[in-house]
């Protein structure tokens, strides 16, 4: 899942948790100590959902469908993906204010290092909203591959996007069914 997935599933929790939930890939190790209760909660709660999502059946049956090739990169693909469908199912003033609650929490505090660069840029170019152009999430795809060494397997598992996005249309439907039922949460008490 990718950023409007885990903010959906985080929604619930106070802003600590839904930020930890933001910002989860961006913080290395398991220790958190060096952030509040509550981010530290949602920084976990993401680790978690990813764990769930990778090992999901409908998406280890994408995973399969992805060319030879390129299918060791599928997962980063395909947790853009299902932000694209996200944001197109989830289009409407309920989505439009959890995506300005994720922008106002990623303005006031500040990122991990590891994102710091890229946070900004996210916010200026509304990439939560325009995850439901599909052409933009194809461009959102390649351009993280162009972060990655050697060539850019991401851009070629574009077209198979593409060709197959019926049938990713289908998967996401059970894996979010599924996993909103399994992982929304307002987070630990504290």
């Amino acid at each position: 899942m990718n950023f409007l997935a885990h903010a959906w599933l985080a929604q619930p929790g106070n802003d600590g948790f839904l930020y930890g939930n933001l910002i989860a890939d961006g913080v290395k190790g398991s220790d958190l100590s060096a952030w509040s209760p509550s981010v530290a909660s949602g920084i976990r709660h993401h680790r978690r959902v990813d764990a769930w999502v990778d090992q999901h059946p409908s998406v280890l049956l994408a995973k399969r469908r992805a060319p030879k090739m390129q299918r060791r990169y599928a997962g980063i693909a395909l947790d853009i993906v299902w932000d694209h469908f996200i944001a197109r199912q989830h289009a409407g003033t309920e989505q439009h204010a959890l995506v300005e609650r994720c922008y106002r929490l990623l303005t006031a505090w500040p990122a991990p290092q590891r994102l710091s660069t890229m946070m900004p840029i996210l916010i200026e170019q509304d990439w939560l909203r325009r995850y439901a152009d599909f052409d933009f999430t194809c461009r959102a795809v390649s351009g993280i591959g162009q972060r990655l060494s050697g060539a850019n397997r991401l851009a070629e598992l574009v077209p198979w996007l593409r060709e197959d996005y019926a049938a990713l249309e289908q998967d996401f439907s059970r894996l979010w069914s599924e996993c909103r039922a399994e992982l929304t949460s307002q987070g630990d008490a504290r």
